[in-house]
């Protein structure tokens, strides 16, 4: 091989080797945090005497500057400098010259990465907590609208009994709140700095991490250095969050999809979340809950992938690690934008609630009911009672009614036994009388569910 051809080669391994292991070109998102996190360093090396207070003011102004260039689009981001810290120190040092040396000292890139991502996945994880608490808002207003509109609850996507759709709309609040709760939870847990642990084992310099930490608006420093550094369980319990919450949105998708289609026909969604088909004009696409549908399995993969980038780390650091940001950029990225969208569909969908009570009587929603009626009224053991209850169906079968439609000669002569039933049986089947009789606490009732909307709107002042 020629020489000419052997440094053709060499430059292209070159290049390829830049590019492989660069991060720049994603991890420039932590840019601000990454400008917070030097600033507050080179406080704290100055009140320990490490720098001068002149070149930490010089520091400091330097790297505001670089943070206007940024965020005005003019600083150039290269695959010369890897990483967003190398860009930032780079460039701090070519506008305050060797005072910008100085700002790595007592650090490594080990801890400042990960000083880094964690302000940033405590930023989102207080930001999607707030975009959370909305949605939850929209659920309870329209649950207050709808605690006397009846429809058929269901068990195995099948007719079971009455209830109410505000009732229906607090089922997913509470799944929504827990989502709240469980992003505090993390936030608190993770809410400690890392800057000062250095490569793994800490520095030899009088640094204060508790400084640092406090300026940071952490709770305190972590307390093993080697952990610190190599851990990302902050970053895994976000994407554990954010699939739980992206699961939930995916259940509600699932029913606006059926509750939308000419079968069921309980809302109808605005135009303008939803489409027409190509060819089709006709056609009333549930596109965007089938988006968020789809993109459930997306942040699912974001899990997985940074589940098995860790699962055989050894301590500390490794370059690994790099893999652990993209996922989460993209599942923080798709669940802000499944929460605001899915907020505004609910927000603008229009409630049939006309066709959600016509549902209610197919299925003979209220049989057991009439059962129930039977054990408390009649003593009538509960097996005896679910045969009877089965015959009053089959008559209300060959009638074509519901069994909440029968008056009480057609109850009573469906079967010997219940020939001299008492009157008072057909306000037992009534569906509304149904659905108020489940009163217990957590249940259907009008006004077990005006106490779980109040319960709530009380919940959301108070989170403030």
């Amino acid at each position: 091989m020629s020489k000419k051809n052997s440094q053709i080669l060499k430059n292209t391994n070159a290049e390829l080797l830049d590019l492989f292991n660069a991060s720049i070109m994603f991890d420039k998102k932590l840019y601000s945090q990454d400008i917070r996190g030097s600033i507050a360093h080179s406080k704290m090396l100055a009140l320990q005497n490490i720098i001068t207070v002149e070149e930490q003011n010089q520091i400091e102004k330097g790297l505001l500057q670089v943070l206007n260039e940024i965020e005005s689009g003019e600083f150039k981001f290269s695959l010369e400098y890897e990483d967003i810290h190398m860009a930032v120190e780079n460039r701090l040092t070519e506008i305050i010259g060797d005072a910008g040396k100085r700002l790595h000292t007592a650090r490594s890139r080990n801890d400042q990465v990960c000083t880094d991502f964690t302000l940033y996945v405590q930023e989102k994880t207080k930001s999607i907590q707030s975009q959370i608490k909305e949605l939850i808002s929209t659920f309870v207003d329209l649950a207050s609208k709808h605690t006397t509109t009846l429809m058929p609850g269901m068990t195995h996507l099948q007719h079971a009994q009455p209830i109410n759709f505000g009732y229906h709309m607090m089922a997913y609040a509470n799944m929504f709140k827990r989502d709240f709760e469980r992003f505090g939870s993390s936030f608190e847990r993770n809410n400690y700095s890392p800057l000062g642990s250095a490569a793994l084992a800490g520095t030899p310099h009088n640094i204060d991490r508790f400084k640092t930490a406090e300026l940071l608006g952490f709770y305190g420093p972590t307390q093993n250095a080697m952990d610190s550094v190599s851990n990302r369980d902050f970053a895994l319990e976000l994407l554990f969050n954010i699939s739980t919450t992206m699961m939930h949105i995916s259940r509600i998708s699932e029913e606006l999809i059926l509750w939308s289609s000419y079968e069921f026909r309980f809302v109808r969604m605005s135009d303008m979340y939803a489409t027409t088909s190509s060819i089709m004009p006709q056609k009333k696409n549930p596109d965007v809950p089938e988006l968020l549908r789809g993109k459930t399995g997306r942040v699912y993969g974001n899990l997985i992938s940074l589940l098995t980038v860790m699962k055989s780390l050894p301590l500390a650091y490794n370059k690994d690690t790099q893999e652990d940001k993209e996922g989460v950029f993209d599942s923080v990225e798709t669940i802000e934008i499944s929460l605001s969208i899915l907020n505004e569909v609910i927000k603008t969908m229009i409630v049939n609630v006309e066709n959600m009570a016509n549902a209610c009587k197919i299925g003979h929603l209220t049989a057991t009911d009439l059962a129930d009626y039977l054990v408390q009224k009649q003593n009538m053991p509960f097996r005896e009672a679910y045969y009877l209850t089965k015959e009053v169906v089959e008559k209300a079968n060959s009638l074509n009614k519901d069994i909440s439609e029968l008056n009480i000669n057609e109850i009573r002569t469906s079967s010997n036994e219940l020939a001299n039933i008492d009157e008072e049986i057909v306000s037992y089947l009534s569906l509304k009388n149904s659905m108020n009789s489940r009163n217990s606490f957590g249940g259907t009732s009008t006004l077990e569910t005006e106490k779980q909307v109040e319960g709530f709107k009380n919940w959301l002042k108070s989170e403030k």
